[in-house]
């Protein structure tokens, strides 16, 4: 594992330092993540087990957590499904030794939101650490929210709407959503969209995709005329049929 590079620091909107929760049993690597998250200018606090890792989260509500799958106790896909379950939906890192292409799906599926393999670069973990960070805390659209219809994104409230009416979303769902909306009206592979927003290959191994479209379309589809459309053999689209 390298040592992470100097880069700029960016803080929360409100200007605190971003919050970050790191949960391994490997003391020496939460000792290592800790420092270099630490270097970013965070707030970072470690835990050592799946129960640790509940309580510590709860406690300091993170912009960002990094789990270890295979923890004592409660495993962190575990760990996942009870903060999803309880509505918290802070984007959330796996680290693991499992390689698998379904181990990967397993994970994501979960309500991960990135994973990365044991050894890793320390580097590269920071920088997924930190891009996560920036989509979800420090994100922001000059020009406004983005519309489809009667749906609304805002990236700087982190707020969805349709036709008047919150929207709640995991972190992936809402990345998964504006990567549609902001291309409005263009069919979208499966390729495309593992790309970016998932940011990795699954082997060619799509279903991911269709498992996330299907979340979305039950959390905004079934407030009013399908907004969300599939486009046989080619991918996924979103338009306003009245437009």
């Amino acid at each position: 594992m390298n040592d992470s590079s100097s880069v700029q620091r960016f803080t929360r909107p409100d200007g605190s330092p971003v919050r970050a929760v790191v949960a391994d049993d490997e003391r020496n690597l939460t000792e290592l993540l800790h420092m270099a998250l630490s270097n970013e200018g965070w707030l970072v606090e470690t835990a050592a087990n799946g129960q640790e890792a509940l309580n510590t989260v709860r406690e300091v509500g993170p912009d960002v957590v990094v789990l270890d799958v295979m923890m004592p106790g409660i495993d962190g896909l575990e760990v996942l499904r009870r903060l999803r379950t309880a509505g918290n939906d802070v984007p959330v890192l796996f680290l693991t030794a499992k390689d698998g292409v379904d181990d990967r799906i397993d994970a994501i599926t979960a309500g991960g939101d990135d994973y990365v393999t044991k050894p890793f670069h320390l580097r590269e973990v920071v920088a997924r650490v930190r891009g996560m960070a920036r989509r979800y805390v420090g994100a922001t659209n000059d020009d406004g929210p983005l519309t489809v219809g009667d749906l609304s994104l805002d990236e700087r409230s982190y707020r969805v709407h349709r036709g008047g009416a919150p929207i709640q979303l995991t972190a992936k769902e809402f990345e998964l959503l504006r990567y549609l909306m902001q291309n409005t009206g263009q069919v979208l592979t499966r390729a495309q969209i593992l790309e970016n927003v998932w940011s990795y290959d699954f082997g060619g191994k799509s279903g991911v995709v269709e498992i996330y479209i299907s979340y979305l379309r039950k959390k905004i589809d079934t407030l009013g005329p399908p907004l969300i459309h599939t486009v046989r053999s080619v991918g996924y689209t979103i338009r306003d049929n009245d437009a």
